[in-house]
């Protein structure tokens, strides 16, 4: 008995000792990244209670600090020290220097997120020597040098994305059975692995390489194939043989009979095109949007023809392309892609999925048109996922008009909101002439998102927005918000779609077109915050202007009373409404919860928003 306890008190002060190195190693880690300081309570006596840090068994497991504004280096004996770590996610912040060499001590390390920083140096080869690591995502930073050659050590591995680095050399034999896979966007070259063969072309396009699924390698085209002509025999210097010399009677003879051939099948042709003209009659000509669309470019500034479609000639040996568009509604008026194309363009802005155009007809009708970027589904998915989107409608959401798809060009037409977007109104205009937004703005305008998002996830449980942010919440003249950009981020290339700087991405999120309904929550919670605060939730390199909404709220919350994170213009009505300005700031930080199952649902959301608005 007395052995028993022993043992146990001894265990006890194991896993105490190790849970102090932990802190040790997290302590360290803080104190040496720069920018917006991790909000741990250094006075509570476990790590394991502290945001972002995740314990099993009295050990670190887990670190999940994705968009937490952090920069500066890594330091030794830091996250290398975390000797049980699992699951490591530093994504998206402005992390620099080289990967340190102490994590090759994280013999546990199952799954690594250290996409959207600004790391450095060579990819350390110890990371494909640890031995249960399952995935790696160590895109968009600035690792250069080659991919090492030792990928293969990494058995369990099945996931790995380097795109967006400055990585050079060739790819690897890679011979572990990867499902996911991407390095586009580097400075690679050389042929592709035939074991990599099967990974679409977008997982390597952005380099200078070869082979399945990019362009033959030069050196598959030149090697002779069985039915290759035989070899022309060359006669040695000095040397000419009786039957390659030709009088000068039979050379003038095959200059003659070559320009008459010539002649006769300039003639042929020309009959063939006039006939051709008589049986169809005036009928358009099926390239007029080439003309439409070289008049318009000509008359307009360059950037704002930019989304005009450029059409394939036959002689490209494409397939036919569809010259017009697909419509969902016409109640707006009646116009084709050729009137689309001639109407005036004014630039709007440019976005995670697209650029965004005003178009304006003579007749007065004004649309606005999304240039999409980066479609990575067939056209087959595409007309289906549109047709979807373009059976809803809601008063609060922006009616989509139609749409136009061309293996080159894919264009949504919509209705055009005269006040721009929520983020604009928010963020746009600091000087003396301002309209400040006022608490019933404000609320209507949460009001009216929640209702349209709600209605998007009422339509099935897979249903999601996909992108919510200010910039998506468009306003009428009687600021009316409408939501946008719904229902894209299935058909949106993963290297473009919320990009690294996205304040308003869940945590959970990895892939950014598979967004769940939480997620959803989780955005639109950001959202509230930011309309009650003022704040862009959006940190561009880490300048004052942008703060991580949910933990500077919460910090604040934590400290003083809830009235202390209001926007200043918001003052003067503090005073009727600050009961509801609580409310719905409660309602913001719910949605906002760390995991997903804490989340409220957008019902919920919506619901709660329409009692504080009653009131």
């Amino acid at each position: 008995m007395k052995y028993s306890l022993f043992v146990f008190f001894l265990y006890l002060t194991a896993v105490t000792s190790d849970l102090d190195s932990d802190r040790r190693a997290l302590t360290l880690l803080r104190n040496s990244v720069r920018g917006r300081p991790l909000l741990w309570n250094m006075n509570a006596a476990s790590p394991c209670a502290w945001h972002g840090v995740h314990c099993d068994s009295g050990r670190v497991t887990a670190l999940r600090l994705p968009g937490a504004g952090l920069f500066g280096s890594l330091p030794l004996g830091g996250i290398g020290n975390l000797t049980q770590l699992q699951t490591l996610s530093l994504r998206f912040n402005s992390l620099s220097g080289p990967i340190p060499s102490d994590f090759s001590n994280l013999v546990r390390l199952r799954y690594l997120y250290l996409q959207g920083n600004a790391f450095s140096g060579e990819i350390p080869a110890f990371l494909f020597a640890l031995p249960n690591v399952i995935r790696i995502n160590l895109g968009e930073n600035g690792f250069s040098g080659r991919i090492p050659g030792n990928v293969n050590n990494a058995t369990k591995l099945v996931t790995l994305y380097l795109e967006r680095n400055q990585l050079t050399g060739s790819i690897p034999e890679i011979n572990i059975t990867l499902q996911q896979f991407n390095v586009s966007n580097n400075q690679l070259n050389g042929s592709i692995p035939v074991s990599l063969s099967g990974f679409p072309l977008t997982a390597f396009q952005g380099n200078t390489l070869c082979g399945k699924p990019l362009n033959p390698c030069e050196d598959d085209n030149n090697a002779e194939s069985p039915n290759s002509p035989p070899p022309v025999s060359v006669s040695p210097p000095g040397e000419k043989k009786d039957s390659d010399k030709l009088s000068a009677g039979a050379i003038a003879g095959i200059v003659i009979g070559a320009v008459t051939g010539l002649v006769l099948l300039l003639l042929i042709l020309f009959c063939l095109c006039k006939r051709k003209k008589e049986e169809n009659g005036p009928t358009r000509n099926v390239e007029a949007p080439v003309a439409a669309a070289t008049t318009t470019a000509a008359a307009i500034p360059k950037e704002t023809a930019a989304y005009v479609p450029p059409a394939k000639t036959a002689a490209s040996g494409s397939s036919v392309v569809n010259k017009d568009l697909t419509f969902f509604v016409k109640t707006f008026g009646e116009f084709d892609l050729d009137g689309l194309l001639k109407a005036s363009a004014e630039v709007l802005g440019k976005g995670t999925v697209g650029s965004s155009y005003k178009a304006s007809f003579e007749h007065g009708l004004v649309v606005a048109v999304k240039r999409l970027r980066d479609v990575v589904v067939p056209e087959k998915d595409f007309r289906e996922r549109l047709q979807v989107l373009g059976s809803m409608s809601h008063p609060n959401l922006v009616t989509l008009i139609a749409y136009y798809f061309s293996p080159d060009e894919k264009l949504l037409v919509s209705e055009y909101m005269s006040k721009g977007s929520l983020s604009a109104l928010l963020h746009g205009n600091k000087g003396n002439g301002r309209a400040p937004l006022n608490w019933e703005t404000r609320a209507g305008i949460a009001l009216g998102a929640a209702r349209a998002i709600s209605y998007l996830h009422s339509r099935d449980s897979t249903t999601s927005h996909g992108n919510i942010k200010s910039a998506n919440i468009l306003l009428s003249d009687s600021n009316e918000a409408k939501v946008s950009d719904y229902g894209l981020a299935p058909i949106i290339s993963s290297t473009s779609a919320p990009n690294r700087i996205d304040g308003y991405r869940a945590p959970e999120v990895t892939d950014a077109r598979k967004i769940s309904q939480k997620a959803d929550v989780y955005s639109f919670g950001v959202l509230i915050l930011e309309l009650l605060t003022g704040k862009s939730p959006t940190h561009q390199q880490l300048t004052e202007e942008g703060v991580d909404l949910p933990r500077w709220v919460q910090s604040i919350t934590d400290q003083q009373s809830p009235s202390g994170v209001f926007d200043p213009e918001l003052a003067g009505h503090q005073s009727q409404g600050n009961e509801n300005m609580i409310r719905l700031l409660k309602i913001g930080i719910s949605c906002t919860a760390q995991y997903p199952d804490s989340r409220p649902s957008m019902a919920d959301v919506t619901r709660l928003i329409e009692e504080l608005s009653h009131s």
